[in-house]
């Protein structure tokens, strides 16, 4: 055997025998060892759908902006100054829910303002001075609702239509006006007004 010959089988030998196992190991051992301490490390994140796993309650009062106890930091002003005007308080309170969500500092973008969302100058012809004080705003919309139903007959569905749109309309359509925020404003305020309803009566029962 020429001495290339051996020299090529020696090499063979020690590569298959030594040196490639070796290097598998070192491949395998590359593969599973932990990064280093300060090596980045990319972390898999879930995010949990909003809507999951809750159930819609439309049968329930929503919470108000103004707080999840409005209703009952303002109650007692609301009865005293409706039963006052002779106004079923629950009124009073679906009123405020659907023009404000009891926020004291409500502003609509057409400048209604406070709880029960009155206009500048309503409020200064009603006497009030703070349109943001919620004893007087209150004042203030339930004298203001009180005339409306006294100049609609007792008819609440067409005073609720002149709080929301103005008088004028309701007499020009001889009737609620046929706008969309308008009707939907009344029926928001009906369903309100239900639900305050059985709150009472409940109370009622358990006192």
């Amino acid at each position: 055997m020429k001495f290339k010959e051996t020299i090529k089988l020696i090499v063979h030998t020690l590569f298959t025998g030594i040196i490639r196992p070796l290097f598998l190991v070192a491949i395998i051992w590359g593969m599973a060892a932990p990064p280093p301490h300060n090596s980045p490390r990319k972390v898999m994140r879930f995010k949990i759908s909003p809507t999951a796993n809750l159930a819609v309650q439309t049968d329930q009062i929503p919470p108000s902006v103004g707080g999840r106890n409005a209703e009952q930091q303002y109650h007692k002003l609301i009865v005293q100054t409706a039963s006052q005007y002779q106004i079923d308080p629950a009124l009073i309170k679906a009123i405020i829910m659907a023009e404000s969500g009891y926020n004291p500092k409500a502003v609509s973008k057409k400048g209604a303002k406070g709880l029960m969302q009155l206009m500048p100058e309503t409020a200064e012809a009603l006497g009030v001075e703070d349109i943001f004080n919620p004893r007087q705003n209150i004042a203030g919309g339930v004298q203001y609702f009180k005339r409306l139903v006294n100049r609609f007959n007792g008819d609440v569905k067409l005073a609720l239509a002149a709080y929301n749109a103005g008088s004028r309309y309701v007499r020009n359509y001889n009737g609620v006006p046929p706008f969309k925020a308008t009707r939907y404003y009344i029926k928001k305020v009906f369903k309100y007004y239900q639900q305050y309803k059985k709150q009472t009566s409940e109370g009622i029962d358990r006192a």
